[in-house]
């Protein structure tokens, strides 16, 4: 027969990288096979990545793992007969197949961690529906016993998962690496196979794509085992024989079995899983009686709370809440805005510290009444769609700050709101940067330490700078390069590794919450005691489920520390949310470039800019925050604002319709919903169109942004403006969308600093004890302890009998906390 178009290869680790994964399938594609089987050892990492490469190049993906089997129950954290655990090859055929999987791995994690997540016989018997068995290398367990020459258990074992998967489903494996203990169990495997009329299937550990990568595997295991080249105990391949071989050399190595090459064709065939993408799986949020459904819930919440949020719920108020409920209803998020309202309520109710609001959502009426977000919208000209756009289907993404203390108590309560196997933080990858890609290398090749730090240190510092682009920009680091075979090599081998995940850790902020448990969806794992997904928060939001950072916020305990030091020493209380947002000892404080300790204005360059700018009140600054940013420093916008503001220049319009617009930036486009609200007057086009182009220009994606010009000029004829006006308009626009900064941020965020601000102005010594507290664990203790004493603030020695364990307030002094003493 042919050899063409088979499966034949069932190792490759997942958390190798996506461009890893990218050459794989562009190998066998050229080989000329149309499916191939990966399966990662105990773990599912990768598998979107893998899935999406391989439809992408039209390469047939089979979902497999190489799971890890208990000798005894999975839960016995102990060796039999020396064993920890045995290896077998699990493919999902199809969508249960899948599921089944998902749990297994899971699981394996959850309940069977001993050095490795382990199944056991029970799992494979409960999970086994949709999924084809394969025996696995001389690690599995049959493969074992035959090498041991107990040829009575490994008759025992067939007969097991016979009965565990049936006869269709069960496959013993062959391999062939030129190891002498493969020869001897093959021999063992074609004799089982005979006589219990079970197919044999010839397969390929592959760790590397091609031969000569077998170099660049063994730097990759030193770094993992920490270990160096020259190390003879280090873990190391008997041979280079573990790439991605063709169908050619896969019937060359099993002339007299060609039924074992032609099973991983029949198992390839059979084998069809699909994800798929875009599909909303939320949450349910429990709507209480007597209200029909989450609409009604939500749409109640709102109208109670508007009087709360406006003396006076005036008709574009109310304008403004229909469209926002409309459209989150016919969006289906509905339940989405209630699970957020929930979290945030029980946060504020339990004297948790929530910031003002994050991104996009300050846009959103609802977010606001909901108190989701502190901001009136419509009081600061904020856009809905530059959040949640009808024209552009993306989940809604609400991303909260909350008192990095208290921020795990929230996560709690939402893990027993909607259960423990529902919600669960997202795993990460680190990847190897450059520099730390040529210092890994240079340690596993025993290069001098100072030899390696020396060629790292000439690769610039850019932020993700590749080790190609340090070759183009560095004739030091290309003269080294070019200096000896040993930094030839060095560099080689570096460049090879670069990019690659280095290693898998948990999300700092990222929680996904599912409607049924989790393991119905993805592959979970445990870390430090809590559950981990092993896809990443992408592929997670990919699959329809609900993501929501949790974020910690250091200025938000501050903030918290602050008001119950003023209620300890002033017996007053402050409701932060209450305070003026004009006030003029805060605004004289920040004239005065008084800013240390001021949220997001400690740097020198942003107190100047405060300086100049010299704010009144809050709004004020909002432009602070879109202004202080590399492109707008350097393009001369700071300037343009400045002066505009100070009526050191003349403001002017390139259009009439643009002034109302502008006007609060004083002609400058500081903010990107500025771009669609230019688009809108100037051209007709809809907020949600003008959203579309905003992105498009922001990731100079070139055909949308041609095509949406013509549109844009079109209409820009339509209300009698110029064409030439119109073209230059656009350009700038296009120009602009480079600096445009999310206005509802730049709000959010200033409002934090104005409460910092508020605060250091009129209860120095409570904010500045706070704020001590806040860092006493870091060297900035004497930095601070240095501004306390510019203020005018006495810090008072420890005192065994005056001191808490923190900074606190002692009169109109500080007095020094005991657990900020070194070594206490």
């Amino acid at each position: 027969m042919p050899f063409t178009h088979l499966h034949v290869h069932t190792e490759f680790s997942l958390l190798d990288g996506a461009s890893r994964i990218k050459e794989l399938i562009e190998t066998t594609k050229a080989l000329g096979m149309d499916s191939i089987a990966i399966t990662d050892h105990g773990a599912m990492y990768g598998v979107i990545d893998f899935y999406k490469e391989a439809k992408k190049q039209g390469v047939k993906p089979i979902i497999g793992c190489e799971v890890y089997v208990a000798p005894g129950a999975r839960q016995e954290h102990r060796e039999v007969n020396g064993v920890r655990y045995y290896h077998l090859i699990l493919l999902a055929e199809n969508q249960t197949g899948y599921r089944n999987l998902v749990k297994l791995v899971s699981l394996a994690n959850i309940e069977g961690m001993y050095y490795k997540p382990r199944v056991d016989k029970d799992l494979l018997r409960q999970y086994h529906e949709g999924i084809i068995c394969l025996s696995a290398c001389i690690a599995g367990e049959i493969p074992r016993a035959i090498l041991q020459d107990n040829m009575e258990r490994a008759d025992a074992l067939v007969r097991e998962y016979l009965e565990i998967f049936g006869r269709e489903n069960f496959f013993l494996e062959i391999q062939n690496h030129g190891l002498p203990e493969e020869r001897k169990a093959n021999a063992g495997l074609v004799e089982l196979a005979k006589k219990y009329d079970v197919g044999l299937v010839a397969t390929n550990d592959l760790h590397y794509v091609h031969r000569e990568d077998s170099e660049f595997h063994d730097i990759l295991l030193c770094i993992q085992m920490n270990k160096t080249f020259d190390d003879p105990d280090r873990m190391r391949f008997a041979s280079d024989d573990y790439y991605l071989k063709s169908p050619e050399e896969m019937a060359a190595l099993f002339p007299d079995l060609p039924e074992a090459i032609a099973n991983t064709e029949k198992i390839a065939a059979r084998c069809k899983v699909d994800f798929e993408f875009g599909h909303l799986q939320l949450p349910y949020y429990p709507i209480p009686a007597p209200y029909a459904d989450d609409e009604a819930y939500l749409r109640h919440l709102c109208e109670e709370n508007l009087p709360r949020r406006y003396q006076e719920v005036t008709e574009k108020i109310r304008e403004r809440l229909e469209y926002e409920l409309g459209i989150i209803h016919r969006m289906g998020y509905d339940s989405y805005f209630l699970i957020v309202w929930d979290f945030i309520n029980y946060s504020r109710e339990h004297g948790i510290g929530v910031g003002p609001g994050r991104g996009s959502a300050a846009g959103s009426i609802v977010a606001y009444l909901l108190g989701i977000t502190n901001l009136d919208p419509l009081k600061y000209d904020l856009l809905f769609e530059r959040f949640l756009n009808p024209e552009r289907v993306t989940m809604p993404d609400i991303d909260v700050d909350f008192d990095y203390i208290q921020r795990g108590k929230v996560i709690d309560y939402v893990k027993e709101r909607y259960g423990y196997d529902h919600v669960a933080q997202i795993v990460t990858f680190g990847t190897m940067a450059a520099k730390g890609a040529i210092r890994d290398v240079g340690r596993v090749l025993n290069l001098p330490y100072a030899e390696v730090a020396e060629i790292a240190k000439l690769v610039p510092n850019e932020l993700k700078i590749t080790l190609d682009k340090a070759m183009q920009e560095s004739a030091d680091f290309r003269k080294a390069y070019e200096s000896s075979e040993d930094i030839h090599r060095l560099i080689d081998l570096a460049r090879k590794i670069e990019g690659l995940p280095r290693h898998s850790s948990t999300h700092a902020a990222g929680v996904v919450i599912a409607r049924h448990p989790l393991t119905d969806y993805v592959p979970v794992s445990i870390s430090e005691g809590t559950l981990v997904t092993e896809y990443d928060k992408d592929h997670v939001e990919e699959l329809g489920l609900l993501k929501m950072d949790f974020l910690g916020l250091r200025t938000l305990t501050v903030i918290s520390d602050t008001i119950a030091n003023i209620e300890k020493s002033r017996h007053e209380k402050v409701d932060i949310d209450k305070i003026p947002l004009t006030d003029g000892l805060t605004s004289k404080m920040l004239c005065e470039g008084k800013t240390g300790a001021v949220f997001q204005m400690e740097s020198a360059g942003m107190t100047q800019l405060v300086r100049d700018l010299a704010p009144e009140n809050f709004a004020d600054l909002i432009p602070l925050v879109a202004l202080y940013r590399p492109g707008p420093l350097g393009s001369g916008m700071v300037e343009d604002f400045i002066k505009g503001r100070h009526g050191e220049k003349e403001v002017t319009y390139m259009h009439p319709l643009l002034e109302p617009i502008l006007k609060e930036t004083f002609g400058v486009v500081l903010y990107q919903e500025q771009v669609m609200q230019i688009v809108q007057v100037l051209a007709g086009f809809t907020l949600g169109q003008a959203d579309l182009l905003r992105r498009a220009m922001g990731k100079k994606k070139h055909e949308i942004l041609m095509a949406q010009k013509e549109n844009f000029l079109d209409g820009c004829e339509k209300n009698h403006i110029d064409a030439g006006l119109a073209n230059t308009i656009f350009d700038l626009l296009t120009h602009f969308a480079d600096y445009g900064f999310n206005k509802s941020h730049s709000a959010a965020y200033a409002l934090v600093a104005w409460q910092t601000a508020y605060l250091k102005a009129h209860y120095p010594a409570e904010f500045m004890a706070a704020m001590l507290t806040s860092i006493m664990d870091t060297p900035k203790v004497s930095t601070y302890i240095e501004l306390c004493r510019r203020m005018g603030i006495k810090i008072l020695p420890p005192d065994i009998n005056a001191s808490s364990a923190y900074f606190s307030v002692d009169g109109d002094a500080i007095r020094f906390g005991l657990a900020a003493v070194r070594k206490v």
